[in-house]
């Protein structure tokens, strides 16, 4: 009984075999799905890979090279393909092994977005508005602004880069994946922010990241804190922007100035890592001190010099040369210039140190003081001609000034190139040194004596003269009684009559006769009169009974007039 139950349960399962075999049952096998396969032959253009069917499927080898353009299957190895169709009365399957590699790509990312996670992908090459990323063989779009926190300076760089990344979308059907680098940034940046929140305060020692330079300072990201470097605490030395010190992207060690935890701001300085040179600067730098220093900049009223890290002085344009009177400093020094100054100030509350230049060598006005006294008689070479005067070099970079006034006692001299030129050699007489003004004057008349100071002996007054007009101008005429010495006839004392114009009576060349009527040798003046001389001509020809009779003597041209006037009104 036992071995006919044994043999009907063998003829069962032969028959549910032979049934199997002839008529597989494939409904696992569906259309769109995935499955397992294994590779049963490989060539250079196909791979089959059996998957349970009727028939083997075949994939195009293309499908399973590598960059290198080699196939990375044997045969025997299992796959995941993806059944693209199946006809079971053929008995006929297609299969790919790309499709299937995407399905499981896009079910990654549908796990990677419903659960917040990270997936890594290589930005492949830049398209318009931003850049296509490739995620396992799956071509995402990454937005342009989505790529940084802020906008990228070279987008160039990022290309055939690695990045991990959010998804923000999948559309499945037009095989669209949609990714954010920014967003893990900004995760990354809260994160990191709030950690700083709780730890940062003044006086702390931070490190960070050069992220944005501006000519007032530089934005430093502290890890999720962005804080300012303002350009006064970046260095105890003058700079002109902070270009000069910092780039982009540079890491920096920083000290926590202040920390405004209201408002998120945070001040922050790199010179307050090193000790103020300012300290004690009056003892290192005391007044009178010859120092040697380095040119750092020029500006119009003066020259920065450094004389140490972190301390410049200035030394102002009037503190550069004891003779030269400059426009700018660059006539002097330029940028990079090594120059010995002297300490002349130190304010080391202002930080302020006053240089100069100058004070290195002696003053040349005080030698030349003592080199040329007042009444020096010396001999100097005309360097220039103004129409106030002609400078002549006495020492090197000292000029004296003859004054137009100072070449002739006599003359008048309208411009100093009617008598001289430049490159003539004169000798002249010191009349003053001003060592304060720095004025040095000089004079060419005064090395023989002034010819008016005969005048008022030679020519008193009442005396007649006889002279030569040598110049006829509206007020009157001007006469010369000898060389160098000029009256003047004023219109008022050329007739009694009334003159319109001494052009009328006279002219230049013309010689006349006249009483001195007024003379002064300070004033240089010696007034003349025409009319008197002719007054007295005429007294003299006039009756003698005007002047005869015992008790007119005495009496005055003007007394006898009236005295006759009085008598013929008696009469």
């Amino acid at each position: 009984m036992a071995d006919n139950a044994t043999g009907h349960e063998n003829e069962i399962s032969f028959e549910s075999a032979l049934e199997n075999y002839l008529n597989p049952d494939f409904g696992d096998l569906e259309e769109g799905s995935i499955v397992k396969g294994e590779i049963v032959r490989v060539n250079d253009d196909n791979v089959l890979v059996d998957v349970n069917f009727k028939s083997e499927g075949q994939i195009p080898a293309a499908e399973f090279r590598d960059a290198a353009g080699n196939i990375n299957v044997k045969v025997g190895d299992k796959v995941d393909v993806y059944v693209v169709r199946k006809n079971e009365n053929e008995g006929t399957i297609t299969l790919s092994f790309e499709k299937a590699k995407r399905m499981q790509v896009f079910d990654q990312l549908e796990d990677v977005q419903e659960n917040n996670r990270v997936i890594k992908g290589h930005i492949v090459r830049r398209i318009k508005g931003g850049y296509t990323v490739d995620i396992g063989g799956v071509e995402a779009f990454l937005p342009g602004s989505h790529v940084d926190l802020r906008p990228v300076p070279d987008m160039d760089a990022l290309v055939n880069q690695e990045f991990e990344f959010r998804v923000l979308k999948i559309n499945r059907r037009r095989s669209n994946v949609i990714v954010s680098r920014r967003v893990l940034l900004e995760e990354e940046r809260d994160s990191k922010r709030q950690d700083l929140l709780r730890t940062l305060e003044e006086g702390q020692i931070v490190h960070g990241k050069a992220k944005n330079i501006t000519e007032y300072g530089v934005f430093v990201d502290l890890g999720g804190l962005d804080g300012l470097l303002h350009i006064t605490d970046m260095s105890w030395k003058r700079i002109r922007h902070p270009k000069e010190m910092i780039t982009m992207g540079q890491d920096l060690t920083l000290k926590v100035l202040s920390f405004d935890r209201e408002n998120n701001k945070v001040s922050l300085g790199l010179k307050q890592l090193v000790p103020d040179p300012w300290q004690d600067i009056s003892a290192r730098f005391p007044e009178g001190k010859k120092v040697t220093g380095k040119v750092t900049n020029l500006v119009d009223y003066g020259a920065f010099v450094e004389l140490e890290p972190g301390v410049e002085g200035l030394v102002h344009i009037s503190e550069m040369s004891w003779t030269r009177k400059l426009r700018h400093p660059s006539q002097m020094v330029h940028t990079g210039d090594e120059v010995e100054v002297v300490i002349l100030g130190v304010d080391g509350e202002k930080k302020r140190i006053s240089l100069g230049m100058k004070q290195v060598r002696p003053n040349p006005w005080e030698l030349v003081a003592e080199k040329y006294p007042e009444g020096t008689v010396l001999e100097g070479v005309i360097k220039n001609i103004t129409e106030f005067g002609m400078f002549i070099g006495i020492e090197d970079g000292i000029d004296g000034l003859i004054h137009v006034s100072d070449i002739s006692w006599t003359k008048k001299v309208r411009h100093p190139n009617e008598i001289y030129k430049v490159g003539d050699t004169v000798q002249a007489k010191v009349l003053t040194v001003d060592q304060e003004n720095e004025k040095f004057t000089l004079g060419i008349k005064q090395l023989v004596d002034d010819p008016w100071g005969h005048v008022p002996a030679t020519y008193p007054v009442g005396c007649t003269v006889k002279g030569i007009v040598t110049n006829i101008t509206d007020f009157g005429l001007f006469v010369e009684v000898e060389e160098g010495i000029e009256g003047l006839v004023h219109v008022s004392e050329l007739s009694s009559k009334k003159v319109k114009t001494p052009a009328e009576m006279y002219k230049e060349g013309q010689e006349i006769e006249a009483k001195v009527i007024h003379v002064s040798a300070e004033e240089r003046r010696l007034g003349l009169s025409i009319k008197q001389i002719k007054s007295e001509d005429d007294d003299r020809r006039k009756p003698k009974e005007f002047h005869a009779g015992p008790q007119e003597a005495g009496q005055s041209l003007g007394d006898l007039l009236k005295q006759k006037f009085e008598e013929s009104e008696n009469a």
